[in-house]
């Protein structure tokens, strides 16, 4: 089994060309654990057959969202009648999703830590070379998440490392978690000092409810996932969280018909009574590759 970089290098060709390769469903793969591996008797049975590395043609992607989970984006989503499927998994595994032909779009809130720019420089990296347009869902805040009675007294990231405060756990592809470490290392505050919970949440609901039912103290989350469940709520930033998809198919019925939702007046209704959005730019064009 041979992993991106080296099936590029077994093919004398860009890991992006590859990723492009496995979009187009072209060239033989598996994804083990969120891992895109290649086996090398099927690579070289597929060079044999093609005679080299060909010009697929892209085949329809599955009708999902796939990414970060957002309340107003699933609502959205139901309420719109897009046919499209929302699939939560983390902002990164969106966007490699998005990359293998997964899935018709990505939704990401990844926070580059050198840039401080969100999405884009994880869009190039992974979707380099293609013809990707990153549109913006909504700006968001994100804060810590605390029982209503903030029993720990938390007004704080530096606060997370006292004694007895159990954080909660979320994957290592969600970009809550990613923000999460940036501000800890602002705070100086080692991440593995902390009293992780053994429980992972996957969504933001999920995460409310750990904290909710007792099983963690706090996590990072956004504004409107404590609010729905009476949490406390102590706000530490604003994000920004974005569509991707290729430019051909964001303007297929699909994702025209969500963003054309976005602009009832149900949808800012619904925006400001979750708390903690503001779609002042949604649908604006942040990328155009």
């Amino acid at each position: 089994m041979m992993d991106t970089r080296e099936v590029a290098d077994y093919l004398r060709l860009k890991e992006r060309r590859i990723y492009d390769l496995v979009r187009e469903r072209a060239i033989p793969h598996v994804r083990a654990t969120g891992k895109l591996l290649f086996p090398r008797a099927q690579v070289d049975a597929w060079l044999a057959a093609k005679g080299g590395v060909p010009t697929a043609p892209v085949l329809a992607r599955p009708p999902i969202i796939a990414g970060s989970h957002d309340p107003l984006l699933e609502w959205a989503v139901r309420e719109s009648r897009c046919g499209l499927a929302i699939l939560a998994g983390g902002s990164r595994a969106g966007i490699e999703a998005l990359a293998a032909g997964e899935a018709t779009a990505a939704c990401s809130h990844w926070l580059d830590g050198a840039s401080g720019e969100y999405n884009i420089p994880l869009v190039r990296t992974l979707l380099g070379g293609s013809d990707v347009v990153v549109l913006e869902w909504a700006r968001r805040t994100q804060g810590l998440l605390l029982r209503e009675d903030n029993p720990h007294r938390i007004r704080k990231v530096a606060d997370l490392a006292r004694k007895h405060v159990r954080v909660a756990t979320r994957q290592a592809e969600a970009g809550s978690h990613r923000l999460l470490l940036h501000l800890l290392a602002q705070a100086g505050v080692p991440a593995d000092s902390l009293a992780w919970s053994t429980r992972v949440a996957h969504a933001e609901t999920e995460l409310a409810a750990l904290i909710r039912e007792g099983h963690a103290d706090v996590g990072l989350g956004i504004e409107a996932a404590a609010r729905a469940n009476g949490l406390a709520f102590v706000p530490l930033a604003t994000e920004r969280f974005d569509l991707v998809a290729l430019r051909r198919d964001a303007f297929e019925p699909p994702l025209q018909t969500l963003l054309a939702w976005t602009r009832r007046p149900e949808f800012a209704a619904t925006a400001s009574s979750l708390r903690g959005y503001d779609i002042t730019n949604t649908g604006r064009v942040v990328f155009n590759a």
